[in-house]
Protein backbone atom coordinates (compact mmCIF):
# COMPACT_ATOMS: atom_id res chain seq x y z
CA UNK A 1 0.00 0.00 0.00
CA UNK A 2 1.46 3.35 -1.09
CA UNK A 3 -0.70 5.61 1.08
CA UNK A 4 -0.27 6.59 4.71
CA UNK A 5 -3.17 5.57 6.88
CA UNK A 6 -4.30 5.46 10.47
CA UNK A 7 -6.63 3.08 12.27
CA UNK A 8 -8.35 4.58 15.27
CA UNK A 9 -11.18 3.61 17.57
CA UNK A 10 -14.35 5.66 17.11
CA UNK A 11 -16.02 5.77 20.51
CA UNK A 12 -19.30 7.22 19.27
CA UNK A 13 -19.78 4.58 16.57
CA UNK A 14 -18.15 1.85 18.70
CA UNK A 15 -16.09 0.63 15.79
CA UNK A 16 -12.67 1.03 14.19
CA UNK A 17 -11.99 3.69 11.58
CA UNK A 18 -9.45 3.38 8.77
CA UNK A 19 -8.48 6.83 7.52
CA UNK A 20 -6.50 7.91 4.48
CA UNK A 21 -6.06 11.67 4.90
CA UNK A 22 -4.21 12.03 1.60
CA UNK A 23 -5.18 9.62 -1.15
CA UNK A 24 -6.16 9.71 -4.80
CA UNK A 25 -8.95 7.14 -4.79
CA UNK A 26 -10.25 7.14 -8.34
CA UNK A 27 -13.83 5.99 -8.84
CA UNK A 28 -15.34 4.33 -11.89
CA UNK A 29 -17.09 7.62 -12.65
CA UNK A 30 -13.69 9.32 -13.02
CA UNK A 31 -14.14 11.34 -9.83
CA UNK A 32 -11.38 11.23 -7.21
CA UNK A 33 -11.73 11.07 -3.44
CA UNK A 34 -8.75 12.68 -1.69
CA UNK A 35 -9.79 11.64 1.80
CA UNK A 36 -11.20 8.23 2.60
CA UNK A 37 -12.69 6.72 5.76
CA UNK A 38 -13.72 3.10 6.14
CA UNK A 39 -15.65 2.20 9.28
CA UNK A 40 -15.30 -1.44 10.27
CA UNK A 41 -15.61 -4.00 13.03
CA UNK A 42 -13.81 -7.28 13.60
CA UNK A 43 -14.85 -10.33 15.57
CA UNK A 44 -12.79 -13.30 16.68
CA UNK A 45 -9.01 -13.64 16.51
CA UNK A 46 -6.71 -13.63 13.50
CA UNK A 47 -4.53 -16.73 13.60
CA UNK A 48 -0.73 -16.64 13.40
CA UNK A 49 -0.65 -17.46 9.67
CA UNK A 50 -3.48 -15.00 8.94
CA UNK A 51 -5.42 -17.66 7.05
CA UNK A 52 -8.75 -17.57 8.90
CA UNK A 53 -10.07 -14.13 7.89
CA UNK A 54 -13.57 -13.79 6.47
CA UNK A 55 -14.97 -10.59 4.97
CA UNK A 56 -18.74 -10.16 5.21
CA UNK A 57 -20.24 -7.67 2.75
CA UNK A 58 -23.49 -6.09 3.85
CA UNK A 59 -26.63 -5.48 1.80
CA UNK A 60 -28.19 -2.16 0.81
CA UNK A 61 -29.26 -0.94 4.25
CA UNK A 62 -26.73 -2.88 6.33
CA UNK A 63 -23.60 -1.68 8.07
CA UNK A 64 -20.49 -2.90 9.88
CA UNK A 65 -22.54 -4.13 12.86
CA UNK A 66 -22.97 -7.65 11.53
CA UNK A 67 -23.20 -9.06 15.06
CA UNK A 68 -23.10 -7.78 18.61
CA UNK A 69 -24.56 -4.44 19.69
CA UNK A 70 -25.39 -1.77 17.11
CA UNK A 71 -25.08 1.68 18.77
CA UNK A 72 -27.08 3.35 15.98
CA UNK A 73 -30.18 1.19 16.40
CA UNK A 74 -29.48 0.01 19.97
CA UNK A 75 -30.29 -3.49 18.73
CA UNK A 76 -28.42 -6.66 17.88
CA UNK A 77 -26.40 -6.72 14.66
CA UNK A 78 -28.19 -7.53 11.41
CA UNK A 79 -26.73 -11.08 11.16
CA UNK A 80 -26.27 -11.97 14.82
CA UNK A 81 -28.03 -15.28 14.28
CA UNK A 82 -25.37 -16.27 11.73
CA UNK A 83 -22.15 -14.78 13.11
CA UNK A 84 -20.72 -15.50 16.55
CA UNK A 85 -19.20 -18.08 18.85
CA UNK A 86 -20.30 -21.59 17.76
CA UNK A 87 -22.63 -20.11 15.14
CA UNK A 88 -22.46 -21.02 11.41
CA UNK A 89 -19.82 -18.33 10.82
CA UNK A 90 -17.95 -19.26 13.96
CA UNK A 91 -15.92 -16.46 15.54
CA UNK A 92 -14.11 -18.99 17.72
CA UNK A 93 -12.55 -20.29 14.47
CA UNK A 94 -12.64 -17.34 12.09
CA UNK A 95 -11.57 -13.71 12.19
CA UNK A 96 -14.62 -11.90 10.80
CA UNK A 97 -14.38 -8.45 9.24
CA UNK A 98 -17.33 -6.29 8.23
CA UNK A 99 -17.04 -2.73 6.93
CA UNK A 100 -19.56 -0.07 6.06
CA UNK A 101 -19.49 0.31 2.28
CA UNK A 102 -18.26 3.40 0.49
CA UNK A 103 -21.30 5.67 0.18
CA UNK A 104 -22.87 4.28 3.35
CA UNK A 105 -24.00 6.27 6.37
CA UNK A 106 -22.41 4.49 9.33
CA UNK A 107 -19.01 6.16 9.31
CA UNK A 108 -17.46 5.34 5.92
CA UNK A 109 -17.00 8.12 3.40
CA UNK A 110 -20.43 8.93 2.02
CA UNK A 111 -22.91 11.75 1.40
CA UNK A 112 -23.35 12.66 5.08
CA UNK A 113 -19.60 12.85 5.77
CA UNK A 114 -17.62 16.09 5.57
CA UNK A 115 -15.95 17.07 2.30
CA UNK A 116 -12.32 17.90 3.27
CA UNK A 117 -12.16 20.86 0.89
CA UNK A 118 -15.49 22.55 1.66
CA UNK A 119 -15.90 21.70 5.33
CA UNK A 120 -19.52 20.77 4.60
CA UNK A 121 -21.26 17.45 4.07
CA UNK A 122 -20.95 16.05 0.55
CA UNK A 123 -24.76 15.62 0.43
CA UNK A 124 -25.98 15.27 -3.18
CA UNK A 125 -22.54 16.40 -4.41
CA UNK A 126 -21.05 13.07 -3.43
CA UNK A 127 -19.69 11.36 -6.57
CA UNK A 128 -21.51 8.41 -8.10
CA UNK A 129 -20.16 5.06 -6.96
CA UNK A 130 -20.25 1.46 -8.14
CA UNK A 131 -19.97 -1.97 -6.58
CA UNK A 132 -16.39 -2.09 -7.92
CA UNK A 133 -15.61 1.11 -6.03
CA UNK A 134 -16.91 -0.48 -2.82
CA UNK A 135 -14.70 -3.52 -3.33
CA UNK A 136 -11.63 -1.38 -4.07
CA UNK A 137 -12.25 0.33 -0.76
CA UNK A 138 -12.45 -3.04 0.98
CA UNK A 139 -9.12 -4.20 -0.45
CA UNK A 140 -7.50 -1.14 1.12
CA UNK A 141 -8.88 -2.28 4.46
CA UNK A 142 -7.61 -5.84 3.98
CA UNK A 143 -4.18 -4.46 3.04
CA UNK A 144 -4.15 -2.22 6.11
CA UNK A 145 -4.89 -5.27 8.28
CA UNK A 146 -1.92 -6.99 6.58
CA UNK A 147 -3.99 -9.94 5.43
CA UNK A 148 -2.68 -11.47 2.21
CA UNK A 149 -5.56 -13.80 1.42
CA UNK A 150 -9.11 -14.08 2.76
CA UNK A 151 -10.52 -17.46 3.63
CA UNK A 152 -13.84 -16.30 2.19
CA UNK A 153 -15.89 -13.30 1.10
CA UNK A 154 -19.57 -13.66 1.99
CA UNK A 155 -22.56 -11.54 1.07
CA UNK A 156 -26.27 -11.54 0.38
CA UNK A 157 -28.15 -9.27 -2.06
CA UNK A 158 -25.92 -6.20 -2.61
CA UNK A 159 -23.36 -8.09 -0.54
CA UNK A 160 -23.49 -10.91 -3.09
CA UNK A 161 -22.66 -8.40 -5.82
CA UNK A 162 -19.58 -7.38 -3.85
CA UNK A 163 -18.51 -11.01 -3.28
CA UNK A 164 -18.82 -11.69 -7.01
CA UNK A 165 -16.81 -8.57 -7.81
CA UNK A 166 -14.06 -9.74 -5.46
CA UNK A 167 -13.77 -12.98 -7.46
CA UNK A 168 -13.39 -10.95 -10.67
CA UNK A 169 -11.04 -8.18 -9.52
CA UNK A 170 -9.00 -9.81 -6.75
CA UNK A 171 -9.07 -13.59 -7.25
CA UNK A 172 -5.56 -13.96 -5.86
CA UNK A 173 -6.68 -12.45 -2.55
CA UNK A 174 -9.46 -14.95 -1.74
CA UNK A 175 -9.94 -18.69 -1.35
CA UNK A 176 -13.71 -18.74 -1.73
CA UNK A 177 -16.90 -16.73 -2.01
CA UNK A 178 -20.41 -17.31 -0.71
CA UNK A 179 -22.85 -15.57 -3.03
CA UNK A 180 -26.38 -15.48 -1.59
CA UNK A 181 -29.44 -14.25 -3.48
CA UNK A 182 -27.67 -12.12 -6.05
CA UNK A 183 -27.22 -11.93 -9.81
CA UNK A 184 -24.83 -10.97 -12.59
CA UNK A 185 -26.82 -7.78 -13.16
CA UNK A 186 -29.59 -5.72 -11.66
CA UNK A 187 -32.75 -6.42 -13.63
CA UNK A 188 -35.01 -3.82 -15.25
CA UNK A 189 -37.70 -4.63 -12.68
CA UNK A 190 -35.31 -4.08 -9.78
CA UNK A 191 -34.10 -0.80 -11.28
CA UNK A 192 -37.75 0.25 -11.61
CA UNK A 193 -38.46 -0.39 -7.93
CA UNK A 194 -35.37 1.58 -6.96
CA UNK A 195 -36.33 4.48 -9.20
CA UNK A 196 -39.78 4.74 -7.59
CA UNK A 197 -38.07 4.89 -4.20
CA UNK A 198 -35.61 7.53 -5.37
CA UNK A 199 -38.40 9.66 -6.82
CA UNK A 200 -40.29 9.42 -3.53
CA UNK A 201 -37.23 10.85 -1.74
CA UNK A 202 -36.38 13.53 -4.28
CA UNK A 203 -39.99 14.73 -4.52
CA UNK A 204 -40.20 15.20 -0.77
CA UNK A 205 -39.88 19.00 -0.28
CA UNK A 206 -37.65 18.35 2.73
CA UNK A 207 -35.05 16.69 0.50
CA UNK A 208 -34.09 20.24 -0.57
CA UNK A 209 -31.95 19.05 -3.49
CA UNK A 210 -30.01 16.89 -1.06
CA UNK A 211 -29.09 19.80 1.21
CA UNK A 212 -31.55 18.90 3.96
CA UNK A 213 -29.13 18.68 6.87
CA UNK A 214 -28.05 22.34 6.68
CA UNK A 215 -31.70 23.28 7.30
CA UNK A 216 -32.18 20.58 9.94
CA UNK A 217 -34.63 18.80 7.68
CA UNK A 218 -35.13 15.10 7.00
CA UNK A 219 -37.08 13.87 3.93
CA UNK A 220 -39.02 11.56 6.23
CA UNK A 221 -42.02 11.02 4.00
CA UNK A 222 -40.04 10.20 0.89
CA UNK A 223 -37.49 7.95 2.62
CA UNK A 224 -40.25 6.16 4.50
CA UNK A 225 -42.18 5.44 1.29
CA UNK A 226 -38.96 4.28 -0.41
CA UNK A 227 -38.38 1.81 2.42
CA UNK A 228 -41.98 0.57 2.32
CA UNK A 229 -41.73 -0.10 -1.41
CA UNK A 230 -38.41 -1.89 -1.04
CA UNK A 231 -39.60 -3.96 1.90
CA UNK A 232 -42.45 -5.39 -0.14
CA UNK A 233 -39.90 -6.75 -2.62
CA UNK A 234 -37.99 -8.49 0.18
CA UNK A 235 -41.00 -10.62 1.12
CA UNK A 236 -42.96 -13.26 -0.75
CA UNK A 237 -46.72 -13.38 -1.29
CA UNK A 238 -46.94 -16.54 0.82
CA UNK A 239 -44.99 -14.93 3.66
CA UNK A 240 -47.21 -11.86 3.63
CA UNK A 241 -50.33 -13.99 3.54
CA UNK A 242 -49.10 -16.15 6.44
CA UNK A 243 -48.02 -13.18 8.53
CA UNK A 244 -50.84 -10.75 7.79
CA UNK A 245 -53.51 -12.04 5.44
CA UNK A 246 -56.34 -9.54 5.65
CA UNK A 247 -56.24 -9.26 9.43
CA UNK A 248 -57.25 -5.90 10.85
CA UNK A 249 -54.99 -3.79 13.03
CA UNK A 250 -56.36 -3.09 16.53
CA UNK A 251 -59.96 -2.99 15.35
CA UNK A 252 -62.88 -5.30 14.68
CA UNK A 253 -64.35 -3.50 11.69
CA UNK A 254 -62.92 -1.37 8.92
CA UNK A 255 -62.78 2.38 9.58
CA UNK A 256 -63.84 3.64 6.15
CA UNK A 257 -60.87 6.04 6.30
CA UNK A 258 -57.22 6.23 5.27
CA UNK A 259 -56.07 4.97 8.65
CA UNK A 260 -54.11 1.71 8.81
CA UNK A 261 -57.05 -0.70 8.85
CA UNK A 262 -54.97 -3.75 7.97
CA UNK A 263 -52.02 -5.21 9.84
CA UNK A 264 -49.92 -5.16 6.70
CA UNK A 265 -50.47 -1.40 6.38
CA UNK A 266 -49.43 -0.83 9.98
CA UNK A 267 -46.38 -3.06 9.51
CA UNK A 268 -45.16 -1.16 6.45
CA UNK A 269 -45.68 2.19 8.12
CA UNK A 270 -43.63 0.99 11.08
CA UNK A 271 -40.86 -0.23 8.75
CA UNK A 272 -40.78 3.16 7.04
CA UNK A 273 -40.73 5.13 10.29
CA UNK A 274 -37.98 3.07 11.93
CA UNK A 275 -35.86 3.22 8.77
CA UNK A 276 -35.90 7.01 8.72
CA UNK A 277 -34.44 7.01 12.22
CA UNK A 278 -31.33 5.06 11.19
CA UNK A 279 -30.56 5.68 7.52
CA UNK A 280 -29.53 8.65 5.40
CA UNK A 281 -31.66 9.54 2.40
CA UNK A 282 -28.76 10.59 0.18
CA UNK A 283 -26.92 7.36 0.95
CA UNK A 284 -30.04 5.49 -0.13
CA UNK A 285 -29.98 7.33 -3.47
CA UNK A 286 -26.32 6.62 -4.17
CA UNK A 287 -26.34 2.99 -3.02
CA UNK A 288 -29.43 2.05 -5.01
CA UNK A 289 -27.80 3.59 -8.08
CA UNK A 290 -24.65 1.56 -7.44
CA UNK A 291 -26.75 -1.60 -7.45
CA UNK A 292 -28.51 -0.50 -10.64
CA UNK A 293 -25.15 0.06 -12.37
CA UNK A 294 -24.01 -3.47 -11.53
CA UNK A 295 -23.84 -5.46 -14.77
CA UNK A 296 -21.50 -8.34 -15.49
CA UNK A 297 -23.95 -10.23 -17.69
CA UNK A 298 -22.05 -9.66 -20.95
CA UNK A 299 -18.46 -10.09 -19.80
CA UNK A 300 -18.49 -12.36 -16.73
CA UNK A 301 -17.54 -15.50 -18.64
CA UNK A 302 -14.64 -13.76 -20.42
CA UNK A 303 -13.45 -12.06 -17.23
CA UNK A 304 -13.26 -15.43 -15.46
CA UNK A 305 -11.89 -17.46 -18.37
CA UNK A 306 -9.25 -14.98 -19.52
CA UNK A 307 -8.32 -13.45 -16.17
CA UNK A 308 -4.62 -12.52 -16.03
CA UNK A 309 -4.74 -13.46 -12.34
CA UNK A 310 -5.08 -17.20 -11.52
CA UNK A 311 -8.57 -18.05 -10.25
CA UNK A 312 -8.87 -21.83 -10.58
CA UNK A 313 -8.40 -22.24 -6.84
CA UNK A 314 -11.51 -20.23 -5.86
CA UNK A 315 -14.43 -22.21 -4.48
CA UNK A 316 -17.79 -20.62 -5.24
CA UNK A 317 -20.92 -21.34 -3.23
CA UNK A 318 -24.02 -19.95 -4.94
CA UNK A 319 -27.26 -19.96 -2.92
CA UNK A 320 -30.79 -18.99 -3.91
CA UNK A 321 -34.26 -19.25 -2.36
CA UNK A 322 -37.33 -20.67 -4.07
CA UNK A 323 -39.59 -17.74 -3.10
CA UNK A 324 -37.13 -14.94 -3.92
CA UNK A 325 -38.63 -13.03 -6.85
CA UNK A 326 -36.22 -10.09 -6.50
CA UNK A 327 -33.15 -12.20 -7.32
CA UNK A 328 -34.74 -15.46 -8.51
CA UNK A 329 -33.07 -18.85 -8.68
CA UNK A 330 -32.63 -18.57 -12.45
CA UNK A 331 -30.33 -15.56 -12.05
CA UNK A 332 -28.22 -17.23 -9.39
CA UNK A 333 -28.07 -20.49 -11.32
CA UNK A 334 -26.81 -18.63 -14.38
CA UNK A 335 -23.64 -17.80 -12.43
CA UNK A 336 -23.15 -21.43 -11.44
CA UNK A 337 -23.74 -22.57 -15.02
CA UNK A 338 -21.05 -20.25 -16.36
CA UNK A 339 -18.56 -21.38 -13.73
CA UNK A 340 -19.39 -25.03 -14.47
CA UNK A 341 -18.88 -24.48 -18.18
CA UNK A 342 -15.41 -23.12 -17.41
CA UNK A 343 -14.61 -26.08 -15.11
CA UNK A 344 -14.34 -23.82 -12.07
CA UNK A 345 -15.04 -25.01 -8.53
CA UNK A 346 -18.67 -24.23 -7.85
CA UNK A 347 -21.52 -25.54 -5.71
CA UNK A 348 -25.09 -24.40 -6.19
CA UNK A 349 -28.03 -24.90 -3.88
CA UNK A 350 -31.61 -23.70 -3.93
CA UNK A 351 -33.22 -23.57 -0.51
CA UNK A 352 -36.93 -24.32 -0.24
CA UNK A 353 -38.59 -21.53 1.74
CA UNK A 354 -41.53 -19.14 1.51
CA UNK A 355 -39.75 -16.23 3.22
CA UNK A 356 -38.68 -14.41 0.06
CA UNK A 357 -35.50 -12.47 -0.61
CA UNK A 358 -34.91 -11.73 3.06
CA UNK A 359 -34.58 -15.46 3.79
CA UNK A 360 -30.83 -15.11 4.28
CA UNK A 361 -31.45 -12.74 7.20
CA UNK A 362 -34.10 -14.90 8.84
CA UNK A 363 -34.13 -18.20 10.68
CA UNK A 364 -33.34 -20.66 7.90
CA UNK A 365 -31.73 -23.87 9.24
CA UNK A 366 -30.75 -25.16 5.79
CA UNK A 367 -28.74 -22.01 5.16
CA UNK A 368 -27.00 -22.38 8.53
CA UNK A 369 -26.06 -25.98 7.79
CA UNK A 370 -24.77 -25.23 4.29
CA UNK A 371 -22.79 -22.17 5.38
CA UNK A 372 -21.10 -23.93 8.29
CA UNK A 373 -20.24 -26.99 6.22
CA UNK A 374 -18.78 -24.98 3.33
CA UNK A 375 -16.59 -22.74 5.48
CA UNK A 376 -15.26 -25.44 7.76
CA UNK A 377 -14.67 -28.04 5.02
CA UNK A 378 -12.19 -25.65 3.41
CA UNK A 379 -10.42 -24.57 6.59
CA UNK A 380 -7.29 -26.69 6.21
CA UNK A 381 -6.91 -26.52 2.46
Amino acid sequence: MNYDFKIKNNEKLQCSMLNFSSINFKLDSGAVLKNLNIAFKTFGKLNTNKTNAILICHALTGDQYVTGHNPITDREGWWSRMVGDKKPIDTSKFFVICSNVLGGCAGSTGPKEIHPETGKAYAANFPSITIRDMVRGQILLIDALKINKLHSVIGGSMGAMQALQWSIDFPDRINSIVHIAGALKHSAQNIAFHEVGRQAIMNDPSWNNGEYEIKNLIPERGLSVARMIAHITYLSDDAMHRKFGRKLQSRDIISFSFNADFQVESYLRHQGKSFVERFDANSYLFLTKAMDYFDNIENYSKLIEYSHIPNDHIKHLIISFTSDWLFPTSENKAIANILNSLSKKVSFTEIETDKGHDSFLLDEPDLDFIMKGFLESNTNE
